[in-house]
């Protein structure tokens, strides 16, 4: 049975990395990831997720990297594992496998590729929450699926005890708030886009699951924690600090090849990805350097 304080997703995560070397997962550098997340004060890691490239990683090492992170947290920050599928039975396995491994919760994609109306995403997100015991965040990230979950249907899918969440990573500030109109205490939304957890934040959001948070999870946690408090000056400060690359994420590359090859130059992992992809190209690596001097001078005069 999960701790029923983890059924409250809010505040600070990361996204984690999965870290490869020579074309396996890098157990020993995913751990020091970790550590710096809770050093950090990260509310909890989510291992296995768009930024984990779980599209390409076996089951058996998507449920390795899963039982590692579980592992290596030792009960010191919540674990949010990656469990999405568009096949439902798929998604069902993998959310027993996460229960089985520790995990506080789950991270759930909305089905890709098959395009489901929402009736089928309904039907989907409570054939795996009526079967397991484990709180459920609902990924809303059209932008990788294809579909987008409605207001509706996520409150709808809000009335399941173990349906606690959204991530929301639609881009839209109105879905958010029509979100949380409709679903009111039933769930927490958190956002899905570190350039947007501030503007959520200030709509009611809860928090952020971040991707740029492999990298300076101090800031993110900063950022959170003054936002939470209402003290948005500081929020506001931490924002415009990070807003450049939070930008950089997404405009230079998809996710997660930014990020990695930011952790490569700052010597916090080999940058190393899986087909289908492949490193950014040497003139958008060297807009990625600047930023992160810029960001590392900003840091060394404030």
């Amino acid at each position: 049975m999960p701790n029923p304080n983890t059924r409250l997703i809010a505040g600070a995560y990361t996204a984690l990395v999965t870290p490869f070397r020579d074309g396996q997962i890098d157990e020993a550098r995913l751990a020091e990831n970790i550590e710096n997340q809770i050093a950090a004060g990260m509310t909890g890691v989510v291992p296995v997720g768009t930024t984990g490239e779980s599209p390409t990683l076996s089951h058996a090492e998507h449920q390795t990297v899963i039982e590692k992170t579980v592992q290596a947290v030792n009960g010191r920050c919540q674990v949010v594992a990656g469990t999405g599928s568009n096949a439902t039975t798929e998604a069902l396995s993998l959310t027993r496998h996460a229960q089985r491994a520790g995990a506080d919760a789950a991270l759930m994609v909305n089905p890709y590729y098959n395009k489901p109306s929402q009736e089928g995403l309904y039907r989907h997100f409570m054939a795996v929450a009526d079967a397991v015991d484990l709180p459920i965040v609902l990924y809303n990230i059209p932008g990788r699926t294809n579909v987008t979950m409605s207001a509706d249907t996520v409150a709808r899918l809000a009335k399941h005890d173990n349906i606690v969440a959204v991530k929301e990573a639609t881009g839209s500030l109105d879905l958010a708030s029509e979100i949380l109109q409709k679903a009111g205490d039933d769930l927490t939304v958190i956002s899905g886009d570190d350039s947007l957890t501030l503007p959520l934040m200030a709509v009611g959001a809860t928090g952020v699951i971040s991707v740029l948070g492999n990298l300076y999870p101090r800031k993110i946690v900063e950022l959170v924690g003054a936002a939470a408090a209402g003290d948005f000056s500081v929020a506001r400060r931490v924002h415009r600090d990070i807003f450049p690359l939070c930008q950089a994420m997404l405009s230079l590359a998809v996710n997660p090849v930014v990020i990695k090859t930011a952790l490569k130059l700052q010597r916090q992992d080999t940058g190393e990805l899986r087909l289908p992809l492949c490193e950014m190209p040497a003139e958008d690596e060297a807009v990625l350097k600047a930023l992160l001097e810029d960001q590392a001078l900003e840091a060394a005069v404030s």
